[in-house]
């Protein structure tokens, strides 16, 4: 049975990631790759499982991330004991390999555990066929899966389905299970266990940006290798590791986001830019360049990692985590974001002041600007992909990408961009200023949008100017409860939570707009906040119910990682420190 979300920890290797539960379950796994099909799906209610757990069955959880890396120490407490196992899918992933390990540790006392494996792909359409291949390895198929379970003991048996182990450790001993997952053949001998653990820990190791620097060095640090491990070796970041985490369960709204969004890309890009995380802005710019390059104006607002197109959305036969149905693929297919283009350009320019732009970059600068230039007068289904409508925001965002781009490139051709980004301003001022002074969603809809905070956070008016700071005004006073931020109201006679969780992204963007205001006290505050909306493995969802302190919506989702670690970092940087702002990193 499912647990809460907020339970949850993530194991990921760029290609794939799991979901691995409380009772040691790994109750959610795709394979080979982000976007096939689920091989364990125990999460959204199939049999598709792969458990290893105390077989005394009176424990407490727990569980802590190795520090710099997603290695995952489950942790329970039983009557006579205490056990660890160490989780993690070995690191870097291969594209057409799944490599997941565990290894049980028994910390205080003897260890009794049972392993059981039942792998089931195609979202739990096709049974498991397994066999012993020799005393401590099992083989068989799924669908067109191949998998290889090795270190089992001899006394494993199959029942009924699963493959059951138990498992008996002295204090001071350990044991190792390998399981290996591909479409096609496997290699001819299965890895060795203590190769694959020293190379994961070398790799996670390699690279790791300074983040002392920021507020919250230990939740900076872990956001930045939870985005290291959604993004894949062909450079896509995948918005969230998971489908049909439901944001409302009254409400049908749960959708598949185990794809590479543009914006969401370019937002842990320009985080990266500003942490100094040199790999992962290399990696989102060279996602973005070809998807630019290749699309031009008919540049999707999301792409499969390898770049391909993202499949239309059909029902799956599951019964779903509770509250919602499931689904795989997505309706975001065929629509046009107008502000994506806008956030590749600020994506683009922070990349070219901090590593410079090759050929590959700059032509796709001038395909972006060359795109602005042609449909920014056209509807487009904007950031929260609703229908077609000239959205304030989306103009907004491609001026502030503009002006950003004109800087970088100086001369004629800076400046015809500048007068283009003022453009897009006056159009939003023609149909989208409010009676107020602030800017509304569209020329039809007066209401506040939380995301309009942003365009000022990002250079398309000056930090000073009144239309930005009355935005921002109203956003605090009609969308802010408790210290978390709603996208826009709904129903103005329903509370805000009434109709779905605050919007975390939303909550580190007005603690930027905060900071950029020079009110430092409140941008902490927010900040503060909106980084506690989280669960005990650290990992943040998109929503965040304020009311039940729950979790919704997909996890972890990329984009607050994103923002929690560009956050923490500015505000460092504003000399918090001196403000006795700055956690000692111990």
């Amino acid at each position: 049975m499912p647990q809460t979300l907020r339970q949850y920890a993530l194991l990921a290797d760029g290609e794939r990631g799991a979901l691995i539960g409380p009772r040691g379950d790994i109750g959610f796994l795709c394979a080979p790759r982000w976007h096939d099909d689920a091989a364990f799906s125990g999460l959204l209610g199939g049999r598709g499982a792969y458990t290893v757990t105390p077989r005394d069955e009176r424990f407490t959880w727990g569980g802590h991330y190795e520090r710099g890396s997603l290695v995952w120490r489950s942790r329970w407490v039983t009557t006579g004991a205490v056990v660890e196992c160490r989780e993690a899918l070995a690191y870097p992933g291969e594209r057409d390999r799944v490599v997941l390990l565990r290894r049980v540790e028994p910390v205080r006392g003897s260890a009794q555990v049972r392993a059981a494996l039942d792998v089931r792909a195609g979202f739990d359409q096709h049974d498991m066929v397994v066999r012993r291949t020799a005393p401590t390895t099992w083989e068989g198929t799924s669908g067109d899966l191949t998998f290889r379970w090795t270190g089992v003991p001899g006394s494993a048996r199959q029942y009924d389905g699963p493959v059951v182990a138990d498992l008996d450790l002295a204090a001071g001993e350990h044991h190792d299970l390998v399981l290996e997952i591909a479409r096609g053949p496997l290699p001819a001998r299965p890895p060795r266990p203590a190769d694959l653990w020293r190379r994961t820990e070398e790799a996670w190791a390699d690279g790791q940006p300074d983040l002392g620097a920021s507020v919250a060095p230990r939740e900076s640090q872990h956001s930045y290798v939870v985005l290291r491990g959604l993004t894949s070796a062909d450079g896509g970041m995948v918005a969230a590791a998971t489908t049909s985490m439901p944001e409302r369960a009254d409400r049908g709204r749960d959708y598949d986001y185990r794809y590479a969004w543009i914006r969401d890309q370019a937002y842990a890009g320009q985080a990266a830019a500003a942490v100094g995380a040199d790999d992962l802005l290399a990696r989102a710019v060279g996602f973005v360049g070809d998807r630019v390059l290749d699309d031009g104006d008919h540049l999707a607002p999301a792409y499969t990692v390898d770049g391909g197109p993202v499949p239309e959305e059909r029902p799956v036969s599951l019964t779903g985590y509770p509250g919602a149905p499931v689904r795989a693929g997505n309706h975001v297919t065929g629509q046009f974001q107008l502000d994506a283009v806008g956030e590749s350009l600020l994506l683009l320019s922070a990349a070219d002041a901090r590593l410079g732009l090759d050929s590959h970059g700059t032509r796709a600068v001038e395909s972006l600007v060359s795109t602005v230039r042609r449909r920014w007068r056209e509807p487009d289904a904007g950031i929260w992909e609703l229908e077609d409508r000239r959205w304030a925001h989306s103009r907004l965002m491609c001026a502030a990408g503009l002006r950003a781009a004109a800087a970088r490139r100086g001369g004629a051709a800076g400046r015809e961009w500048d007068r283009l980004a003022d453009t897009l301003v006056r159009s939003v001022d023609e149909d989208c200023l409010h009676p107020d002074g602030r800017w509304q969603r569209a020329p039809d809809d007066q209401r506040v949008d939380a995301a309009l905070v942003l365009a000022g956070v990002r250079g398309a008016v000056p930090a000073g100017d009144e239309r930005q700071r009355r935005t921002l005004a109203a956003v605090l006073d009609e969308l802010a409860d408790d210290g978390y931020v709603y996208r826009f109201r709904q129903d103005r006679r329903e509370p805000l939570h009434a109709e779905e969780g605050a919007f975390v992204l939303s909550g580190f963007h007005v603690a930027l707009a905060l900071l950029q205001q020079g009110d430092l006290t409140a941008a902490v505050r927010w900040y503060e906040r909106n980084r506690g909306a989280l669960g005990p493995p650290g990992l943040f969802a998109e929503e965040f119910d304020v009311v039940q302190r729950q979790l919704r919506g997909n996890l972890p989702q990329a984009f607050v990682h994103a923002l929690a670690l560009e956050t923490g970092h500015r505000l460092a940087a504003a000399g918090l420190a001196d403000r006795g702002f700055i956690e000692e990193d111990r």
